[in-house]
């Protein structure tokens, strides 16, 4: 049966649809604003996966067709892995429905959602997200739903829901934020420099616009009316929980006490080791039973400790900041490097500098893009005492990349001040609460060492909280156990004035406004507190930037003259390059950019172009190669690409009556010019340099 309802979602209409395509799908939806289509389908399996977790995979893929195009790699169709976009919005979706499963679910579940169409004005990531809960809100799969998910801009001080793509550049708020019918859920942000105040009220602009959405959705679910398939969370044997919580209990809070992470894991390890022991092979066959009994019971005893004993695992106060250490200028080479420490949390930054030619290109549904700063977030397993494969980047290195570049990029000089193309590579080399924030501290210090001249340092903190429903507490700077056990991920990062960049997942199924507003300012306060000790170690971006660092030149020609200096087939730019070991960029407009090494090589080619492009000047002396005599008179190049005639009245100071007489081709010779014709032609004098004392001819 096609069902299709609609609702007004920031003045327009949104439309899903069910029943008419993907019927075979546990859940199927078609999600359609302005002409942007999503197709969103929903997967469980019958039978059970032996694991210990959420067996939950989301998929998001954008199809080259959506947007009119046929793909521009080589192989002209969507590559296998999939790009940054889809990597983003796929983690995007998973945030906020990952915790609305029943703990224990167990079943195999995929989320695909593809992009059919693509109008360039409605970005098809958040219909991508409500979709997703509409699919699983109307299939038989046990689902705490359903949520939505908005846009939301502030564009000359207004907020918008949805703004239109092409408006994205005139709103110094981007923010997509997740939400059921009484809470906030999920919300990931860039701002330009936005106080808190405003992030909070552009957080609850966007939760009431999404309201519409919600109750759409729960109509959709009654008209569709397949009720959910049976789900019990199986409960533990007390007996064998009563019995391990007797022997580990005790020992369990002491090792969590340990502030040091390898050594606090070792004592755990232990424990778990001694229960396994102590049970003998009347329990082999529990040992996954007895794994899970003992991480219920440190769950418990970590929130314990915070709730009713008022401590923390590292014995800080809940506001309190881990030691922080920095130190900039690391590495000779690199153009830029920092070194940041918080805690056991580590981070080096690696600033490099390029040319134009050096930026990223990503084809993307509205369009190729050029990306002038990049940020690359590396996790070794060694950063946590592991020993793993390494591959290429993943989800998790792409999406935290993603966040460090928000809070970074809006701080950054425009292309008229340092007209560099600037990657920043973050390599996580010790790990224990938020790499991602200490990604965003030592890439400020990496840009400030090399001398990039930034508007304003930034830095960056992970919040967390834990709560029972009576009582909260929010922690300021959380280690991974903290966040591994607690009920919020909330990452703050921005400069003394305001946010650039935040990220925020909720593991409880809402977060009030006041609870929200208490840990912003508490993020504030610990941001302000990192940001000092940063600025302790470097005040301001360096005056220089690095001797290795490659120089640009930029200059302005007549743009008449880029087909000269370009030559047939590219053969003189390239000629200009490998004679100077440079890189040289043309604009139509005649703005030309040198990129080299060292300044010795830029002014060669900054001397060749201006020679090329250089413009005769009427009353200026000129020394020139005969191209070819005539009869009345020889022409003469003067510059690369421009002759003149010098009549042959005007060889000599004397009457001649045979050119050849004075001149032959291919003879140097100083000529002054006389008069330039309103169609370019050039009339030259030998004469007048001669009566002028200027020299004589080269023969």
């Amino acid at each position: 049966m096609k069902i299709s309802l609609n609702a007004q979602i920031g003045g327009k209409p949104l439309s899903i649809q069910t029943g008419k395509v993907a019927k075979q799908a546990s859940g199927a939806v078609v999600v359609q604003y302005g002409e942007t289509i999503v197709l969103v389908t929903v997967v469980s399996t019958n039978e059970e996966r032996p694991a210990d977790f959420l067996p939950l995979t989301v998929e998001y893929q954008e199809k080259i067709y959506a947007a009119g195009r046929i793909p521009g790699n080589y192989f002209r169709r969507e590559i296998g892995r999939p790009s940054e976009k889809e990597t983003l919005t796929a983690r995007l979706i998973d945030r906020p429905i990952r915790p609305l499963f029943p703990k224990n679910y167990r079943f195999e579940t995929q989320v695909i959602a593809t992009v059919l169409s693509m109008d360039q004005e409605n970005d098809p990531d958040t219909l991508a997200m409500s979709g997703a809960s509409a699919a699983l809100t109307i299939s038989d799969i046990p689902f705490k739903g359903p949520i939505a998910c908005v846009r939301v801009g502030r564009i000359d001080g207004e907020l918008v829901i949805n703004p239109a793509i092409s408006l994205w550049e005139k709103s110094d708020i981007n923010l997509i934020v997740a939400g059921s019918k009484t809470g906030v859920v999920m919300v990931e942000a860039g701002a330009d420099i936005v106080k808190e105040a405003d992030i909070l009220e552009a957080i609850y602009f966007g939760h009431r616009a999404m309201q519409p959405l919600i109750e759409l959705q729960e109509k959709l679910r009654e008209a569709v009316g397949v009720p959910k398939r049976p789900f019990m969370t199986p409960d533990k044997d007390p007996a064998l929980v009563s019995k391990i919580e007797t022997q580990a209990k005790l020992p369990m809070r002491e090792a969590l006490l340990i502030p040091e992470k390898l050594k606090r894991y070792a004592a755990l390890e232990q424990i778990k080791a001694d229960v396994v022991e102590s049970f003998g092979e009347e329990y082999t066959d529990r040992k996954e039973e007895i794994y899970e009994i003992l991480q219920d019971l440190q769950k418990v005893t970590c929130r314990n400790l915070v709730l009713e004993e008022n401590r923390r695992i590292d014995n800080r106060k809940f506001d309190e900041i881990r030691p922080i250490t920095c130190e900039p200028g690391m590495l000779p080479r690199p153009h830029g490097s920092a070194l940041f420490t918080r805690g056991e949390t580590q981070v080096l930054g690696v600033l490099t500098l390029g040319s134009g030619p050096d930026e990223q290109r990503v084809e993307t549904l509205s369009g190729e893009e050029f990306r002038p700063f990049m940020l690359h977030y590396n996790f070794p397993p060694f950063s946590v005492g592991e020993v793993k494969r390494i591959g290429g980047p993943s989800r998790r290195d792409i999406g935290h990349g993603g966040l460090s570049t928000r809070a970074l990029e809006k701080i950054l000089p425009t292309k008229e001040k340092f007209d560099y193309t600037i990657r920043i590579v973050s390599e996580v080399l010790e790990s224990n609460g938020s790499s991602s924030m200490g990604t965003v501290c030592a890439g400020t210090l990496a840009l400030m060492d090399g001398g990039v001249p930034i508007k304003s340092p930034v830095a960056g903190i992970a919040m967390g909280l834990v709560s029972d429903g009576d009582r909260v507490v929010i922690l300021s700077d959380i280690l991974g156990d903290e966040d591994h056990t607690g009920d919020m991920d909330f990452k703050v990062a921005g400069t003394k004035d305001g946010i650039t960049a935040l990220q925020m997942d909720i593991k409880i199924l809402e977060l009030s406004r006041d609870i929200m507003q208490k840990a912003l300012e508490q993020a504030r306060v610990g941001r302000l507190f990192i940001l000092e000790k940063m600025l302790e170690t470097l005040k301001e971006s360096r005056k220089e930037i690095s001797p290795y660092a490659p120089k640009i030149i930029t200059i302005k020609i007549n743009p008449d003259k880029i087909r000269e200096i370009i030559g047939p087939f590219g053969k003189i730019i390239r000629s200009i390059q490998n004679e100077t070991n440079t890189r040289i960029e043309i604009e139509d407009s005649g703005i030309v950019k040198i990129a080299a090494f060292c300044k010795e090589d830029a002014d060669a080619a900054q001397k060749l172009i201006n020679d090329i492009a250089m413009e005769p000047e009427v009353g200026r002396v000129y020394e020139g190669t005969v191209q070819k005599v005539m009869d009345f008179g020889a022409f003469v190049q003067i510059l690369p690409g421009t002759d003149g005639l010098v009549h042959i009245s005007q060889l000599a100071n004397r009457r001649i009556t045979n050119v050849s007489d004075v001149v032959k081709e291919g003879d140097r010779i100083k000529v002054k010019v006389l008069e330039i014709s309103r169609d370019g032609k050039i009339r030259l004098s030998h004469k007048a340099v001669l009566e002028e004392g200027h020299g004589a001819s080269d023969k």
